[in-house]
């Protein structure tokens, strides 16, 4: 028997998709309060939905809070004031034409939020470790997958990545996906006791956004779909 579609419904639940979509911002300033152990179960559980190549599921995820994630801060800023990296995966060596446009577009739209001058390299600077601060978030995740996977597979990552960003914001929450975190693999892994044989892709840091933060009036802009979508009739 062929299911009559209720369409006033399907329009509204498409509503809301929509609205989730356009709230998903990348927070740089949560507040301290912890979310529930049940609650971060139930994300990571809708997250686990995504979908990804033969349903190989290929991530693996360390949440940390707590004790740990004082540790983790801790490790990350010395690392980064070293200067020390050692990503898993090479980094980005050159953006040119519109994505070098869109990297510095999006650098001065968060830099005039928070007031951090073109030529105050002590206040960049500080801005720049607010990443491993984990911009005070009270928890963050991190991405790994086996070291003999690759692109198709790091694909598969990121989808369950941007699953569980929405599922968060569904929740009134904010998160900000980070592949600064990844610049020192090694030291990540040691303190997260994970294999060498996985691969540390990127972190997420996430909880309550802080709204009184000079950065929630960071909001980028998007391109045109006429620059990134090609329609063929």
């Amino acid at each position: 028997m062929t299911e009559i579609i209720d369409r006033s419904r399907a329009d509204s639940r498409a509503d809301i998709y929509d609205r989730i979509v356009a709230e998903r911002r990348s927070v740089r300033a949560f507040l301290p309060t912890p979310l529930p152990a049940d609650l971060i179960t139930r994300l990571f559980t809708v997250a686990g939905r995504a979908p990804s190549n033969c349903n190989a599921q290929p991530w693996t995820t360390h949440i940390v809070s707590g004790a740990s994630l004082a540790r983790i801060r801790n490790v990350l800023l010395e690392q980064a004031r070293a200067g020390q990296i050692d990503p898993d995966v090479p980094l980005t060596s050159t953006y040119v034409d519109q994505y070098k446009a869109r990297r510095i577009g999006s650098a001065v739209t968060l830099f005039e939020a928070t007031g951090v001058g073109r030529n105050d390299p002590e206040a960049r600077e500080a801005s720049f470790l607010r990443n491993f601060e984990l911009f005070d978030a009270p928890h963050a995740a991190f991405f790994f997958m086996p070291r003999y996977f690759g692109l198709r597979e790091a694909a598969d990552v990121g989808m369950y990545a941007q699953t569980l960003m929405l599922a968060l914001t569904a929740h009134g929450l904010g998160s900000c996906a980070q592949g600064a975190l990844s610049h020192y693999a090694s030291a990540i892994k040691r303190e997260l006791g994970a294999s060498d044989e996985l691969i540390c892709l990127f972190g997420l840091s996430f909880g309550y956004p802080d709204e009184d933060h000079p950065s929630a009036a960071a909001i980028t802009d998007r391109a045109p779909l006429s620059e990134t979508v090609i329609l063929h009739d």
